[in-house]
């Protein structure tokens, strides 16, 4: 049975908004894209010295194992010219699972919920906008809840701009994607 899975796209190099497209019309390759949220301008986190982000979340369902699917996503950013030059740094495609079903997993090469989540704004945001009740595993607390709780101390901006057509969630719900 496939599981449903929220993704974290960013941009800040280039046609960023371009770069978001092509990487959500690559994650055919691993599943169905069930949601996109609208696009949000983001300043940068931790490495602040660099051009603001585009960022949206994405609900994927995939059969793909959680390893496996973090193997294709890399594969994704490195076709559409990644390059890991420095950490938080500025790149065409950021792609970060976010929660993957129920699942919670720790290894060296993939933690499950993403470990900062509950701290970004820039990721709470798009994702609250296509699964506010979606439920993180470790914090028990939906999506909705921990964007509440953050600190209005990062800039998130919602733009106008659409990347996909509206779309129906997992829950049988028509949402704006």
């Amino acid at each position: 049975m496939p599981d449903t899975v929220y993704l974290s796209l960013g941009s800040n190099l280039g046609d960023r908004e371009s770069h978001l497209r092509d990487a959500i019309a690559r994650l055919a390759s691993v599943g169905r894209v069930q949601s996109v949220s609208s696009l949000y301008e983001t300043q940068p986190v931790d490495f602040t010295d660099q051009p603001w982000f585009l960022n949206c979340g994405v609900g994927l369902e995939t059969s793909v194992i959680p390893t496996r699917l973090m193997q294709q996503l890399l594969e994704i950013e490195k076709a559409m010219g990644r390059e890991r030059v420095q950490k938080k740094g500025p790149r065409t495609i950021d792609i970060d699972i976010l929660l993957f079903g129920d699942r919670v997993m720790n290894t060296l090469d993939l933690t499950i919920p993403h470990p900062a989540m509950q701290y970004r704004r820039f990721v709470l945001e798009p994702l609250a906008e296509i699964a506010p009740s979606a439920l993180h595993p470790l914090l028990k607390k939906t999506i909705e809840e921990l964007l509440q709780e953050l600190p209005p101390n990062q800039i998130v901006k919602r733009l106008e701009s659409r990347l996909a057509a509206d779309r129906t969630d997992t829950h049988g719900s028509k949402v704006k994607s």
